[in-house]
């Protein structure tokens, strides 16, 4: 069964390692330049780089869906550059799944595939998809809802490690990032993880918390004043950096349930 995702950032990429990882071949479109921030498990970097590797599964950039069929067909996942989903007609999923989390929904209709499944706020099950799975941390995180829409958006990011809005890296105005750390370096408050290049100044992102930086724009990538730009996590555990992350994965089962009991099994 071919599925589609729209997205290939973090929580989509974990996503599509469950959905692969249980027979399913999958496809992904994101951006002509990416903003996920947790670079080392997005899938999305194969758009930058031409293909990646995450948790031993390899994705490969597709310039038209003729060469996406290619690489499904060598059993690896497929990354497109189109924001739009003009290769949706040409390939022809079973299931979509709208993974953007852009907290809206921006370009889904309940009629783009025979099983339309989206994550987050932003949709209503029944209206423009055919089931909904929940991304709130918290007790329903991964619940499945085939009527009605999922929890609203608090704008605050999930507690980790006992730090919340204080985890978030974000722009302190519009311009040019300047990656000063890597993924995976300790940083301790005060420390310049990127500067932002703007037409009159050259402003610093300093970590506000002490862990390990998780997730960081890559340098040359365009940014507004407050867009999220890294993510510090103060558990300090480097394996996370380099892992699909626990969320991920229970907003994956609930994507697998939703196949499963839309579509009647695996074919």
């Amino acid at each position: 069964m071919l599925i589609g995702i729209r997205g290939a950032g973090d929580i989509a990429s974990g996503v599509a390692i469950r959905l692969y990882r249980s027979g399913f071949r999958v496809f992904m479109t994101d951006l002509p330049q990416p903003t996920a921030i947790r670079r080392s498990v997005c899938f999305s970097e194969a758009i930058t780089l031409g293909e990646v590797c995450v948790e031993g599964i390899r994705a490969r950039l597709a310039k038209s869906p003729e060469e996406a069929a290619a690489i499904l067909a060598a059993n690896e996942l497929a990354v497109l550059a189109d924001e739009a989903g003009r290769c949706l007609s040409a390939l022809r999923p079973a299931v979509l799944l709208d993974a953007i989390l852009a907290k809206r929904n921006l370009v889904t209709a309940i009629t783009d595939a025979p099983a339309v499944i989206a994550l987050g706020p932003g949709f209503t099950a029944g209206l423009d998809c055919h089931a909904v799975v929940e991304t709130m941390r918290g007790h329903t995180l991964g619940r499945v809802y085939y009527a009605g829409s999922a929890l609203k958006d608090t704008g605050t990011p999930g507690d980790i490690g006992g730090f919340t809005i204080e985890r978030v890296l974000r722009a302190p105005c519009d311009g040019i990032l300047r990656a000063e750390k890597q993924i995976g370096d300790a940083v301790h408050p005060g420390d310049i993880v990127a500067h932002i290049i703007s037409q009159n100044a050259v402003q610093p992102i300093a970590a506000p918390i002490s862990g390990l930086l998780r997730g960081l724009l890559g340098t040359g990538q365009p940014v507004w004043q407050g867009m999220k730009c890294g993510d510090i996590d103060p558990r300090g555990e480097i394996a996370h950096c380099y892992q699909v992350s626990d969320k991920a994965l229970a907003i994956a089962g609930g994507v697998l349930e939703a196949i499963l009991h839309l579509t009647g099994g695996l074919a």
